[in-house]
């Protein structure tokens, strides 16, 4: 049997709900890894996702010198 995971995200606008399915293989993930690790790779996955599908860049500086 195949895992999947579903990636969702949705705004405040209307119809801008973005979803997509993914097998582990697609995403890379060892069926063998414990639920720990594949939570952590699914949560790694998932921002790097959202990222790419909101296209969304930022920086923080910290400055020191005040």
């Amino acid at each position: 049997m195949r895992k999947t995971v579903t990636f969702s995200i949705n705004t405040k606008y209307e119809d801008s709900e973005i979803t997509e399915k993914f097998t582990f293989e697609q995403l890379g993930i060892d069926k063998g890894m414990d639920d720990e690790a594949v939570k952590k790779a699914i949560d790694k996955i998932f921002e790097a996702w959202v990222w790419d599908k909101l296209n969304i860049s930022y920086s923080i500086v910290i400055d020191e010198n005040y």
